[in-house]
């Protein structure tokens, strides 16, 4: 049964369904994979995300929003920032104002020297999962994203997910392929076309930036707002 989601985050995905009406039927697979990353970051894990061209793009994207703030500001601690007064009382001024909070997220697309190493030396098609196994730990989430969900580097890094005990997030075409029998959640768009598709993986997205960033630091006061350890 799916969980039921809090008015505060509820909002996200009346807009998102609102403003992209397409999305109706992915309703409560979005939902489920909401639930699942934010489990995952209640347990202090992280998200590891990886695809090919401008799904790769996406992947940094992603981990973009989650790293800094998105839309809402995620000021450190008054604690930590005390600490970083009392080790440089100059430069930790200035860090503790403008330092924020972040969703640890790791785009497997991003790490050139290494990817081109594994590449050239071992493997094209386990460069993912290679770095999914060196960075993964049990109760981290994998985000493949796959247009047509056969991508082959993809589906490795998900059998890598599944023997560490990382749960595996789909994000889709229509037809889901492979990927979308192999996640936990699959979300898949409806729509075929490659760059049709994309055009719809961006505010979905987008819907779960904004549903974490409001879960970790929109509820309380600022500096006190995250369950998430400083540093």
């Amino acid at each position: 049964m799916i969980r039921t989601l809090d008015d505060s985050l509820k909002k996200h995905i009346d807009l998102l369904l609102k403003r992209y009406p397409v999305l109706q039927d992915c309703r409560e697979d979005l939902i489920r994979a909401y639930f699942v990353m934010e489990e995952c970051y209640m347990n202090d894990g992280k998200l590891l995300i990886a695809g090919n061209g401008g799904s790769a793009a996406d992947s940094e994207h992603i981990a973009g929003e989650l790293m800094k703030r998105f839309k809402t500001p995620r000021p450190v601690s008054p604690e930590f920032g005390k600490k970083l007064k009392e080790i440089d009382p100059v430069r930790g001024v200035n860090l503790a104002k403008n330092l924020e909070r972040s969703l640890m997220a790791i785009p497997l697309v991003a790490h050139e020297a290494l990817t081109t190493a594994y590449l050239n030396d071992v493997d094209g098609m386990g460069v993912f999962a290679q770095q999914l196994y060196g960075f993964g730990r049990k109760g981290d989430v994998f985000l493949g994203i796959s247009t047509s969900g056969n991508s082959k580097n993809i589906l490795s890094a998900a059998v890598v997910a599944k023997a560490i005990g990382i749960k595996i997030i789909g994000l889709t075409g229509a037809e889901g392929g492979e990927l979308a029998k192999t996640a936990d959640v699959a979300v898949k768009v409806p729509e075929k076309e490659t760059y049709r598709v994309q055009e719809l993986h961006l505010p979905v997205y987008h819907c779960w930036c904004l549903m974490l960033e409001e879960r970790f630091f929109g509820r309380q006061e600022p500096g006190c707002n995250c369950p998430l350890p400083d540093g």
